[in-house]
């Protein structure tokens, strides 16, 4: 039976906290009462047991980000066999009438890049795939974006990653296919150097990447610099390996979970990104 984990009352007056560690990986066997996760408030920062001993199947909430008390973070699943007690919802979570709207009639498969907010350059991304009956999540990855947040009018420069939806139909890198079944142009042109804004190191950033189909022509390398909107509205916006700081408008990910991404993405199934600030997705 799959075993809920939820953010516990730390206090009268706290409503909120920030999970700040996990102490144990997807897949980790857990023991009852031993520490899972470590958790902070403006009151306290704690550790938070797991209520049951199984495995750590599925983590909903990474690291770094805020959610209410009473908000499901994890599930164990303690061998009993019984089915889990949720099923796969009939619409995404957190997206509103107006972002559901956006998304294809066709696609089975969603990244949602959800950022903390307008102006902030922390963000998560979940994969959901269409089962038929409703969306199944994967797990939480967190993730990066542009340096300024978010805007629903991108112009190049301005430091803001593009709110919308968006097909997903190319990759590359500068490292060979990591085994996705979306066309992937490995090429030295993926090379980085440099710095970021941070004063981070970005080389290895476009190890692998998925074009993001914003002003550009998909069925092209992501190294493609046609942009159908005019040069000025911006381009080349991907999903790529986190550098550990800021991008300039595009979403980044660990090296791991863009090779877990690539070979997920299926074409057969209209992968497309939802991406935005929370309060704009919720529109």
């Amino acid at each position: 039976m799959a075993v809920s984990v939820t953010l516990p009352a730390l206090g009268e007056s706290v409503t909120e906290g920030t999970v700040t560690r996990w102490l144990k990986a997807e897949g980790e066997r857990v023991e009852a009462d031993e520490p899972l996760l470590e958790v902070s408030t403006d009151k306290v920062d704690t550790e938070i047991p797991a209520p049951a001993s199984g495995v750590l199947s599925s983590i909903k909430v990474a690291e770094d980000e805020t959610v209410e008390v009473g908000a499901e973070l994890a599930l164990i699943d303690d061998g009993s066999g019984a089915p889990a007690a949720t099923e796969a919802p009939a619409a995404i979570p957190g997206l509103g009438p107006r972002t559901r709207a956006w998304i294809p009639a066709t696609a089975r498969q969603v990244v949602v890049v959800t950022g903390r907010d307008r102006d902030a350059n922390r963000s998560q991304a979940v994969l959901y795939r269409h089962t038929g009956t409703g969306w199944e999540a994967g797990p939480v990855w967190p993730a990066r974006n542009a340096l300024r947040g978010w805007t629903d009018d991108h112009w190049a420069g301005d430091l803001r990653s593009p709110i919308g939806v968006y097909t997903l139909t190319d990759a590359g890198g500068l490292l060979p296919d990591p085994g996705t079944r979306l066309p992937y142009d490995r090429s030295d042109g993926f090379a980085v150097s440099g710095t970021g804004f941070e004063g981070e190191p970005l080389e290895g950033s476009f190890d692998y990447v998925v074009a993001i189909d914003y002003n550009r022509v998909p069925g092209t390398s992501p190294l493609d610099l046609t942009r159908p909107l005019g040069a000025d509205r911006g381009g080349g916006i991907w999903l790529h390996v986190d550098h550990d700081g800021p991008t300039q408008g595009c979403v980044s990910l660990s090296e791991q979970h863009m090779r877990d991404l690539l070979r997920a993405l299926d074409p057969a199934l209209h992968p497309v990104v939802v991406m935005g600030d929370a309060a704009s997705l919720r529109e």
